[in-house]
């Protein structure tokens, strides 16, 4: 048989914003996708028109723009197979809904929702399936002329796959190996609903495979129990040269209990569950949700996609900072693991500061100098620059730069009370003064001439030197924070440095005045 050219897709459904469990599952469909030069295709799922949200679309084409995600072909992005969203699409389905029926493989059910219910309440575990549907209202019951008169009434009805009991189905999956599942546990799903004239999922995904010419099907844990559907579907249409090798990802577990990845533990722990903000209102009660993004918390797209690479994968070694190419080519779907992985999400905090750490100075600055101009900062961009060459080590998000490093540009305006009780001796105003003496007369105020002569004048001094410099920062920054003190004092210059000096020992006077004795 002839090999045909890799194609999968990611196919999520519109109901609000795209969890993080679905960005590693596109993820992993792209890496796989590139890595084998095949396609990616982009689908929506929108056969459940009552859990339809306005702006999801939008939201998950947003998000994957963002991470650098790139689709081949699907909505918004065309393609020769569409349309792709499935809500289009109805007329395709209904001729295998009807080629079902044909051959015997499907059937029309009447059963009303409260029928179902008495027949729920009165059997535990009820299942409609090969045992029960014979006292069931279904056209297995009913006389072909019965059901007939049903159809032309407009009765509302639904349209379930026949499964046969006593098969040995068989799942070849990538990462699990051959799953074997017996056909007697499976009920017989609903295909098509006349009340919208729309397939179900799990008939509209096998016609869309089909026809979209998927040839991997890469999806998360919790689609396994479908998959034995999906495969007595292929067998029913004839379609088992073209089905598809399924991979079912590791489920996201909490990142400190047991069971899954959800919402409420990212509210719970403070971290975000979904690529970016999402703002919308409750149909039901009119309340406002929003749910916070990693765009919005300050991550950069490249630490977010090399942390959920490694959510349930790994190459081996040691190395854990990888680019998208260099996952490309290492990725191996059979290699992925069977277990759930664990959300670390501190994890997660840690890739965006390996990245800031990647990226140079200027690179930061960029991103940063917006914010600095809102404060008012009127410095070029080269001493923004500077100060971020200094500091981005310290940090894990560029938004905390500003709380950290205001002090090159604006004056303490107050001194921290702790720092000045454990920093400011009794003798600090009176040593500072002289300090500033030994400053005025340096014409030369580059790091490495302040150091030398700041440091010999405490030596022939005989002065701590921890005293002095842990007094000094006090002045200049306002609290025990900062890089090397000659560092600052350097990017001050030496009027200011001066200026704030004389200011902190005007200010806090002697360790006895501060203390009010």
């Amino acid at each position: 048989m002839e090999e045909r050219k890799v194609r999968v897709r990611f196919a999520p459904s519109p109901t609000g914003p795209l969890h993080i469990g679905g960005v590693r599952t596109a993820l992993y469909n792209y890496l796989f996708a590139r890595q084998h030069g095949g396609d990616l295709v982009f689908r929506i799922e929108d056969t459940d028109s009552t859990r339809f949200v306005p702006g999801a679309e939008d939201y998950i084409i947003e998000a994957f723009k963002w991470l650098g995600i790139q689709f081949d072909e699907g909505v918004s992005f065309g393609g020769e197979l569409g349309p792709y969203r499935q809500s289009e699409r109805r007329n395709i389905y209904k001729k295998y809904v009807q080629e079902l029926l044909n051959a015997g493989r499907a059937y029309i059910a009447f059963d009303t929702p409260e029928e179902l219910e008495r027949v729920r309440n009165h059997i535990p575990n009820f299942q409609y399936d090969s045992r029960t549907r014979l006292h069931m209202r279904n056209s297995f019951t009913m006389k072909a002329s019965e059901v007939m008169s049903y159809l032309e009434q407009g009765r509302q009805y639904v349209v379930r796959f026949r499964v046969d009991s006593g098969q040995d189905i068989v799942i070849d999956d990538m990462i699990r190996g051959e799953v074997h599942v017996k056909s007697d546990i499976l009920d017989d799903k609903v295909l098509y609903k006349s009340s919208d004239q729309l397939p179900t999922y799990h008939l509209a995904n096998i016609v869309d495979d089909h026809l979209m010419k998927i040839t991997h099907v890469i999806r998360g844990e919790e689609w396994l129990p479908s998959a034995p559907l999906h495969v007595l579907l292929y067998q029913a249409f004839g379609w088992e040269d073209t089905m598809p090798r399924f991979a079912h990802l590791p489920l996201l577990l909490k990142p400190d209990q047991p069971g899954k990845l959800s919402k409420r533990d990212g509210d719970r722990l403070g971290f975000p569950v979904f690529p970016l903000d999402w703002h919308s209102t409750d149909s039901k009660t009119g309340e406002e949700v929003f749910c916070s993004g990693y765009r919005e918390q300050g991550y950069f797209p490249e630490a977010v996609v090399n942390f959920l690479a490694l959510l349930g994968w790994n190459p081996g070694g040691e190395q854990e900072i990888f680019s998208l190419d260099e996952l490309v080519k290492l990725f191996d779907i059979t290699k992925c693991s069977k277990a759930g992985a664990k959300f670390d999400y501190k994890k997660g905090i840690w890739f965006n500061h390996e990245y800031i750490l990647k990226k140079s100075p200027e690179e930061i600055a960029k991103l940063w100098e917006p914010e600095c101009r809102e404060h008012g900062v009127k410095d070029s961009f080269e001493r923004i620059t500077q100060v971020v060459a200094m500091m981005k080590d310290r940090v894990n998000f560029v938004k905390e730069l500003w709380p950290l490093c205001s002090f090159f540009f604006e004056a303490p305006t107050a001194y921290d009370e702790k720092t000045v009780k454990k920093r400011w001796k009794e003798d600090s105003a009176q040593t500072l003064t002289e300090l500033c003496a030994v400053l005025e007369k340096m014409d030369d105020f580059s790091l490495e001439n302040q150091e030398k002569v700041v440091h010999a004048w405490i030596e022939e001094k005989e002065y701590k030197l921890g005293n002095v410099m842990n007094a000094w920062r006090l002045a200049l920054v306002g609290e025990g924070k900062g890089p090397g003190m000659f560092d600052i004092s350097a990017f001050l210059g030496k009027e200011e440095t001066i200026k704030r000096t004389r200011k902190a020992c005007a200010v806090l006077g002697s360790e006895s005045e501060v203390k009010g004795e």
